[in-house]
């Protein structure tokens, strides 16, 4: 299959932030043609898991190529450490300090049945802003930001069209018995829940984006594309895992949790070449309907790899967080530092890199202003199309915060190359470790005995770039 090099990409990894928006509308004047929008969202992709970033194992052509044709970032952040926060940060441009979803946190609706906490009706969401400038939207894949029928369900969030799995939970396997499209069940025939199905849900997702993007290929459209890929539990077609089967090796090793692959190096590996591929289809279809250089593809996961060998995940083995300290559910930056590579033909300088700092919160205003779009008060986002058209006017955020109420309760700034982190918070634990990611990106000197000015001006952000939730109490953080 030929490579792509006509289609605007952005490989995505986020961190949090505090500085107020002025404007969204940069990169386009009124008398563009507004581009089409393809916003991918890995699961539990680490850094070190595409090979433009450093992967030695796991092969990724398609996503690399993007990165040859266009700009890499080397520090983008998630909107938070797990999934449902970091997505909430994605849709609404608020940081985990100010976002209404602050933890993977499930509610029971008054239909008796529990769900995802669900995004509240008045957050304005980057679908509801592109729906608003005309475009059509629709999202293939994982929501997780509320059941159906609630106020948060993505037919009430400005999508016109989704499908894929409601639930975070029902995402735990990729051979489900059924997936959701709009208000309706669609069952999958062949389907057991069992290692192996007759339909991959990875699959149905590309095709159904094809299908979205030939209906609207004639007018803007937004297509949002969040796979469950490479999520556990690790199951993929084996004509995919014999690219992979008797060349990775394995090991014994007590399973924990998900189902159990006979071949779980193999079969991760597969996963996200698998997904690699599938996006290649996408970038053909936008080649053939000759759509592609007006099409903006963001591809982007939303949090760091995942535990070492939970259900057959193996981090270390892959390197998948690189040089990086702590796996998803940390705010190290293995769990939050996450690739992101962006390429548009005639805008974006081909074989760019950069090391602006941004995260999940700036691809509001970022893709809001790229459609000519304007953007809600009070988000925390910025907007990096300067840095995509190689401009020089392009803002910075003064520093980056994130708060995460669970696993032991923490917080992290980013102020330039210092890092701030509070762990066991529920412990009455407010000890900031302080690190220079100039000389220390494995976080491993805290250097805060050294530096109690930084110390105190971090101390100052924690505390004023939050404000409580009664949904997310943060124990003694609370208390002030």
């Amino acid at each position: 299959m030929k490579i792509k090099r006509k289609t605007f990409v952005i490989l995505l990894v986020t961190l949090s932030i505090n500085s107020l928006l002025t404007s969204c509308r940069v990169g386009t004047s009124e008398n563009d043609t507004p581009p089409n929008i393809i916003l991918i969202v890995a699961d539990d992709l680490g850094y070190n898991e595409l090979g433009c970033y450093g992967q030695q194992i796991i092969r990724t052509p398609f996503i690399d190529q993007l990165a040859e044709d266009g700009i890499r970032f080397t520090q983008f952040y998630s909107g938070s450490p797990v999934c449902a926060p970091s997505r909430c940060v994605l849709m609404t441009g608020q940081h985990t300090g100010h976002a209404f979803v602050r933890d993977n946190f499930e509610v029971k609706g008054g239909d008796g049945f529990w769900g995802q906490m669900p995004l509240a009706d008045s957050l304005i969401t980057m679908a509801e802003i592109l729906k608003g400038k005309g475009y059509a939207t629709g999202a293939m894949g994982k929501w997780g930001l509320g059941k159906v029928g609630s106020e948060g369900y993505p037919n009430n969030q400005g999508f016109d069209l989704f499908f894929g799995y409601n639930c975070q939970r029902h995402a735990h396997n990729h051979y489900p018995r059924y997936l959701i499209r709009n208000q309706d069940t669609v069952w999958l025939e062949g389907n057991t829940r069992e290692l192996y199905g007759e339909q991959y849900s990875q699959d149905l997702f590309i095709e159904e984006a094809k299908k979205f993007i030939s209906e609207n290929r004639d007018k803007p459209f937004f297509l949002y594309l969040p796979f469950i890929i490479p999520h556990l539990s690790i199951q993929v077609p084996e004509k995919s895992l014999e690219e992979y089967k008797g060349i990775i090796p394995e090991e014994e090793y007590v399973h924990r949790g998900y189902l159990q692959h006979p071949f779980p190096r193999a079969g991760y590996a597969a996963m996200i070449t698998h997904m690699d591929r599938g996006i290649s289809e996408i970038l053909d279809l936008l080649e053939e309907l000759r759509i592609d250089e007006n099409t903006l593809v963001i591809f982007t996961s939303d949090n760091g790899p995942t535990y070492d060998r939970l259900g057959g995940s193996d981090s270390e083995f892959f390197n998948s967080a690189g040089s990086f300290r702590g796996l998803k559910g940390s705010v190290y930056e293995g769990g939050i530092r996450v690739p992101l590579v962006a390429c548009w033909p005639g805008k974006i300088q081909p074989g760019s890199v950069t090391d602006h700092i941004g995260a999940f919160q700036d691809l509001l205003p970022t893709l809001a202003g790229i459609a000519g779009a304007a953007c809600p008060e009070h988000i925390d986002g910025i907007s990096f199309s300067p840095t995509l058209l190689g401009k020089e006017e392009q803002e910075k955020h003064k520093y980056l915060y994130m708060e995460f109420p669970s696993y032991g309760g923490q917080q992290m700034v980013r102020m330039g190359s210092w890092k701030g982190v509070r762990q066991n918070i529920f412990k009455d634990s407010l000890h900031i470790e302080l690190y220079n990611l100039d000389n220390d990106i494995g976080e491993m000197n805290d250097i805060s005995a050294d530096n109690p000015d930084i110390v105190k001006r971090i101390e100052a952000i924690m505390k004023n770039a939050r404000v409580p939730s009664e949904e997310f109490p943060f124990g003694i953080l609370d208390e002030d």
